[in-house]
């Protein structure tokens, strides 16, 4: 078994390949409690509530 490639890849084709892997902005959304900003299916951490509840107390 070799390593070597059989056939050359173009420069193009190197680059269409690479060209899909990038950084991307995190998803955020509204607390529904307060407004601030948080990631989706997590604990708030301004108010600390989730769905609408108190889970942990911030001071």
């Amino acid at each position: 078994m070799s390593i070597c490639p059989k056939n050359k890849s173009s420069k193009s084709r190197r680059d269409k390949r690479r060209a899909n892997w990038k950084m991307s902005a995190p998803t955020l959304v509204k607390c529904s409690k307060c407004g601030a900003l948080m990631a989706p299916h997590r604990v708030c951490k301004a108010c600390g509530s989730y769905n609408k509840k108190e889970i942990i107390s911030v001071d």
